[in-house]
């Protein structure tokens, strides 16, 4: 008789989680590849639990790090809070435009995207908080050189632009309206545009939740191929630095696999465009922000934008 399938995916958890572990024994640390993306469990965290009553929250956030800087203390870029049910499949993503006028603990108030350079990812997370009132379970930096090559290695992705824009250094040719397929570089290029697009940072930050979609759609369609998590999972490792667990990655690609395409929704935190000083910034819609929070935070699901 087989056995239930959450026995089966205890079995598969168990069995990477002592392979990671072994990995990271015996293999010597002058063999492992630079670190491009960094995974930090915030303290109140207890882990992912596929199946169970967690909604789990990953502040995603693109570093703006140059060669030779440490990613997780340069300025970020793509700020994208995303929330998932792991018992009900349904998932959110909160946009922040990276040009947010923000208070950011310790610091006084500045552009949401300084958090990162003054206080790291918990400083990052704090000042989401602030924000929102979500503070993430899991804060994840990446490179976007290591973003394009995640890209590349599912296949690329799809995405639905509901506009053609182009920029004159990222994509001269620009991008077609409607779907388009998009590799590593034009993914990063379809999210980081802003001058080309008449809401600037907030149809930007709309883009990215686009290319998340992308990814996700790819990720959900190649899930159940043997092998397909694991390998994802320890290519990620290999370029990593974590407090959190193997077992505990493992559950949250798992959890994001899962994730049912119809119960996705969006939003981005609106706002206006102002200065402080000679710098341009965002003067958030504060009151929109945590009503977006109060909204999602139990179920990660929004039901007005």
């Amino acid at each position: 008789m087989n056995a239930p399938h959450w026995v089966r995916r205890a079995a598969r958890t168990a069995a990477l989680a002592s392979v990671l572990a072994v990995t990271a024994l015996v293999v010597p640390q002058s063999t492992v590849q630079s670190t491009e993306v960094s995974l930090v469990k915030i303290r109140h965290a207890q882990g992912v639990a596929v199946g169970g009553e967690d909604v789990v929250w990953i502040l995603a956030v693109g570093s703006d790090a140059r060669p030779g800087q440490s990613m997780v203390r340069s300025r970020g870029d793509a700020l994208q809070l995303v929330g998932i049910n792991t018992r009900t499949g349904s998932a959110t993503a909160i946009g922040v435009p990276r040009d947010s006028w923000v208070s950011i603990p310790g610091h006084g108030r500045e552009k949401i995207n300084s958090a990162l350079y003054f206080a790291g990812p918990r400083g990052m997370a704090g000042a989401m908080r602030n924000l929102t009132g979500i503070e993430p379970d899991y804060v994840m930096v990446t490179r976007f050189p290591f973003f394009e090559d995640m890209v590349d290695d599912i296949g690329g992705i799809t995405v639905t632009n509901p506009r053609r824009f182009y920029d004159p250094y990222l994509k001269k040719e620009g991008f077609a309206r409607g779907r388009i397929h998009l590799n590593g570089y034009n993914a990063m290029a379809f999210s980081r545009i802003r001058k080309g697009l008449v809401g600037g940072d907030f149809d930007r930050s709309a883009n990215q939740q686009r290319t998340l979609r992308g990814i996700h759609a790819r990720i959900r369609s190649q899930a159940d191929r043997p092998g397909f998590i694991e390998r994802g999972v320890m290519t990620v490792m290999a370029h990593m630095d974590t407090n959190a667990s193997p077992a505990e990655l493992y559950e949250l690609a798992q959890a994001v696999a899962r994730v049912d395409p119809s119960k996705i929704t969006t939003c981005v935190v609106r706002g206006r465009i102002g200065f402080v000083g000679a710098a341009s910034v965002v003067f958030p819609d504060v009151a929109q922000a945590r009503r977006l929070g109060r909204e999602a935070r139990s179920d990660a699901a929004l039901r007005h934008c």
